[in-house]
């Protein structure tokens, strides 16, 4: 499988401190797991999306927000999502990058793509920022692939330990994607529960108990998620892939392994004829997020 990895430098600019979980670091750890195990994959340019991109998802006065929090390193309402000037251009790069591996997927020069980009995204509402994350990029991708690109079918698997609340209510009764969340309940942010199915019963919510066994994340894949997207027949699947269930991770309770992560990714491999993108939204402990990367990557090559 041709695999293509996405990243740029503008993202260790985005400081939001060294304390913060959601650091310059993270991506760090991964371009250092990536060069400890030899891998050299070929690398796709990193492009900003545009403010029309934005306004797919996005409202007008959320993006002038956002634009002037970070230009003016300003105080956001939301304490945990810290912004500085570089990073709106962070920020832009994250979301349009979601969208050219999303092209080059389609467009069939690459089979894959993983995207080690920063901020996150899953947590970024229509109108606000908030849990470290500024433009919703999986959103964003999904809505210019049906929008722009005009497909019908398009799939979102968010296994981020956190639900992906943005992503959910941004396309909730959208009838043309299906959203999948696997995630600790309860937990931040709250929402994430199995009856909320969406208009067009294209949500679905998988909730994990605290300290569950890694068992049940992968059983859940095979027996709930795998059945349910072979059903819908996605054209393409992005993956919210945060890396925050290990059992490591300082922000969960949840037991999963660096095994685990390839495991899930060569579980769901099959599914729109493994036309994958798969963009980084958590994992706070960088070693383990640094391995995991490099076995998800590997896994998505096989």
């Amino acid at each position: 499988m041709k695999t293509a990895f996405t990243f740029a430098e503008e993202g260790l600019l985005h400081d939001t401190g060294p304390r913060h979980p959601e650091r310059p670091d993270r991506l760090r750890a991964i371009r250092d797991a990536f060069e400890a195990a030899g891998l050299k994959p070929p690398r796709l340019e990193a492009k900003r999306a545009s403010r029309d991109d934005l306004l797919r998802i996005h409202t007008a006065e959320h993006i002038d927000t956002i634009e002037e929090s970070c230009r003016s390193a300003g105080h956001y309402p939301d304490a945990d999502t810290v912004m500085m000037e570089a990073s709106w251009d962070a920020a832009l790069l994250a979301a349009g990058s979601a969208i050219g591996a999303c092209e080059a997927v389609l467009d069939g020069a690459f089979d894959s793509a993983f995207n080690a980009m920063r901020p996150p995204g899953h947590h970024a509402e229509r109108d606000h920022a908030m849990g470290f994350c500024l433009f919703n990029n999986v959103a964003i991708a999904a809505k210019w692939l049906t929008d722009a690109r005009g497909l019908s079918r398009v799939a979102i698997l968010d296994w981020d330990v956190h639900h992906g609340n943005g992503t959910q209510h941004s396309l909730y009764d959208d009838p043309s994607v299906y959203y999948i969340s696997l995630h600790q309940f309860p937990h931040y942010p709250g929402t994430g529960r199995a009856e909320e199915r969406g208009e067009a019963n294209t949500n679905l919510n998988i909730p994990m108990a605290p300290g569950v066994s890694a068992e049940l994340w992968l059983e859940a894949i095979e027996t709930v998620v795998v059945p349910t997207l072979e059903t819908f027949d996605p054209e393409i699947l992005l993956i919210s892939c945060g890396f925050d269930a290990h059992k490591n991770d300082p922000l969960s309770d949840q037991n999963l392994t660096t095994d685990d992560f390839a495991e899930m990714t060569r579980r769901i491999k099959g599914i729109a004829g493994g036309r994958i993108v798969s963009l980084l939204e958590g994992g706070y402990d960088t070693q383990a997020l640094g391995e995991s990367s490099v076995a998800h990557f590997r896994a998505l090559q096989e």
